[in-house]
């Protein structure tokens, strides 16, 4: 289970049970230097433990003690830690990053309504973008934008309602979170784009896909297993997969319903059974096809295809990576499985996969919304 199941798991706990009330603390800005991005959460309740994580332990304790005071007020607070200055509350933090972070910390009415958004978007498997007021009367009011246009909830104002749908159809259409000001009235809001988990498609039920659809499930992805033989295809091999397909390798993208979000790894170990599945999946949306072998093989198999008429297209050779993974030594399954993790998630934020010892600018990219309207 990745965190943000934790999360949503924690927010939908205490709407089931009403005498255990929450509250949630979201990170909505991040400038400069910081241990947590914009829509890292925690959920603190009335008593016990907080669940998530916004600064790796540095910030919780002053975010915790707002949040007790928000659950007895009722009344959300945004918090804000400059962690620019060389000084001594600084220090006092034990922070040693260098930036500005905003953090809205919000009731359980509120929060119940930031878990229905996160439940929306993974019920209907595409992005939804979640838009909040953080600023002024209306603080706390949120809308709900899909990519089709259609809304749910309001801010408050129809010309802010409007505003707030042109802003969040660029955000998603970017795949980018952050704060805009909104609306005649400029009005500063959040803007959220909440994804659906990840879908990775593991072709070929062997050994050594054990350890990849475990680290897949860990980080919260919907991990399924194909292979054409049944028999390896247990809940015992994989208690971490949502699904066990039995299917040809020429169907597996049909068997598995590859689209946009789907990152696939072929690794059925046999020349013949990884060319059809690599067949199948080349006319889908798939942005990662990761084929595991020497660089030579997935070669041969390419000229196989083209002998046979099935050319590969300059767009699905782009999305073709082989040898799968990251090149960092990995030996045996589980350090190879750690490897095409992280490649995949280099590919998802369009990220270059190196060293950060040898960037130049700040460990992350700058997220605010350019828009404001």
């Amino acid at each position: 289970m990745g965190e943000l199941d934790e999360v949503l798991a924690a927010l939908e706990a205490s709407r089931a049970e009403r005498a255990r009330p929450v509250a949630l603390a979201t990170i909505i800005s991040a400038r400069g230097s910081t241990y947590r991005r914009e829509g890292a959460r925690l959920v603190v309740p009335e008593e016990g433990e907080p669940v998530g994580n916004i600064s790796g332990g540095c910030l919780e304790g002053d975010v915790v003690q707002t949040a007790r005071q928000v659950l007895a007020t009722g009344q959300p607070q945004v918090l804000t830690f400059d962690l620019t200055a060389d000084d001594e509350a600084v220090w006092g933090w034990g922070l040693g990053c260098n930036g500005v972070i905003e953090v809205l910390v919000e009731p359980a009415d509120l929060a119940s309504r930031c878990a229905a958004a996160l439940r929306l978007a993974r019920q209907e498997q595409r992005p939804v973008a979640l838009v909040t007021v953080v600023e002024g009367e209306h603080l706390g009011l949120r809308m709900v934008v899909r990519p089709d246009a259609t809304t749910e909830g309001g801010l408050g104002e129809d010309a802010l309602d409007q505003s707030a749908l042109d802003s969040s159809l660029d955000a998603l259409a970017a795949g980018q979170s952050g704060t805009a000001s909104l609306g005649p009235g400029q009005v500063r809001t959040f803007i959220e784009v909440l994804e659906p988990p990840v879908h990775l498609i593991v072709c070929g039920a062997g050994h050594d896909a054990i350890p990849l659809v475990d680290f897949g499930a860990r980080l919260g992805w919907r991990v399924d297993v194909v292979d054409d033989r049944s028999a390896f295809l247990t809940q015992e091999r994989f208690p971490a997969a949502q699904r066990l397909v039995t299917a040809p390798p020429r169907r597996a993208a049909e068997a598995t319903a590859a689209d946009q979000r789907s990152h696939v790894v072929v690794m059925s170990h046999n020349f013949r059974r990884d060319q059809d599945y690599l067949r199948s999946f080349l006319d889908s949306p798939a942005p990662y096809l990761g084929m595991l072998g020497p660089r030579a093989r997935l070669e041969r198999i390419l000229h196989e295809l083209a002998s046979d008429g099935e050319p590969v297209k300059p767009d699905a050779r782009h999305r073709l990576y082989g040898p799968a993974g990251l090149d960092i030594g990995a030996e045996g399954p589980e350090e190879i499985a750690w490897a095409i993790v992280a490649e995949i998630l280099a590919v998802r934020r369009h990220a270059p996969g190196g060293k950060l010892n040898e960037r130049s600018g700040p460990i992350h990219r700058q997220t605010a919304i350019a828009v404001t309207r």
